[in-house]
């Protein structure tokens, strides 16, 4: 059987969706993740498919404010990828978000792409707020963000900051939860990806950074756990955020999405060594069947 690529250009809306339609852009994300990743020959696979559904939720269901075509626009939100390898799943996000055409994700860790291994600030991608993947460095960006945004600015607007589980092990990650809280960035929403699975192994046999929410609490985090691969428990999360916001609680808030690596391919899910892998031919077109919309 041949591998056929096919990046299909769909015009997803940014407004409150139904389960069923957040499932198919997730879904539609991990395809192209796939795609992009098979066509790489290098690449992330395990947290970018893992985290797919947290994105849907967050660029799609009304969350993120942004102008697909005005992506410089002034009152936008910002996301910071700050685990840096899950490119992959932001490229895909922000293609289907109408940032850039759908056929750019076939360019993927090319040399002279816009999509780079890692997000880079330089490369001018509409979406990309600041370069990152030196773990636990764009977390710390994205806290001065919402710093200069509510303290600076005074606007309303939020930032948002993905990190891994395993990023958690560098200290620089818990310098900026301590700037969060003492500078009271209530529009500051921290996410977690907990899939407990790094690239040498589990969380706890690499260094334990357990228990997670206690910790996140103690830092003064309105910490919210759910599943994050359920759309009603994410989206709760991220409504209690807008809601800390709005209510101007003076808290950052912190959601320990509880995922699994690969979510969606069943040879890749929950196994560890996906986490820096991209798949072969074979196995995508495998991984494109049981994703089949």
């Amino acid at each position: 059987m041949e591998l056929t690529i096919e990046f299909r250009e769909k015009a997803f809306e940014n407004k409150p969706q139904s389960t069923e339609n957040l499932q198919e852009i997730a879904n539609e994300i991990r395809r192209d993740i796939i795609q992009s990743l098979v066509l790489a020959k290098s690449g992330h696979s395990g947290g970018p498919l893992g985290s797919a559904d947290i994105f849907a939720s967050l660029y799609f269901g009304g969350y993120m404010r942004y102008k697909k075509n005005e992506p410089w626009w002034e009152g936008r939100d910002r996301f910071v990828l700050s685990a840096g390898h899950m490119a992959p799943v932001l490229y895909a996000t922000l293609a289907n978000a109408g940032m850039f055409p759908k056929e750019e994700l076939r360019t993927l860790r090319q040399f002279g792409t816009r999509l780079q291994g890692h997000p880079g600030r330089d490369m001018g991608l509409p979406g990309i707020e600041t370069s990152s993947g030196s773990l636990g460095q764009g977390i710390s960006i994205a806290v001065g963000m919402a710093m200069a945004d509510k303290l600076l600015d005074n606007t309303d607007k939020r930032v948002y900051s993905l990190t891994g589980d395993g990023e958690l092990q560098e200290g620089s990650v818990w310098e900026a939860a301590m700037s969060a809280y003492h500078f009271k960035l209530d529009n500051f929403c921290w996410i977690i990806d907990n899939n407990d699975c790094q690239i040498d192994g589990r969380i706890p046999e690499v260094m334990d950074v357990y228990p997670i929410v206690e910790k996140c609490q103690a830092f003064g985090f309105d910490t919210i756990v759910c599943d994050g691969h359920n759309f009603d428990e994410i989206n709760a999360a991220f409504d209690k955020f807008l809601a800390n916001q709005k209510n101007k609680t003076g808290k950052p808030t912190a959601i320990v999405a509880k995922t699994y690596m690969g979510r969606g391919v069943s040879f890749m899910e929950d196994n560890f060594k996906w986490h820096g892998n991209p798949p072969n031919v074979e196995q995508a077109i495998t991984a494109l069947q049981e994703l089949v919309l």
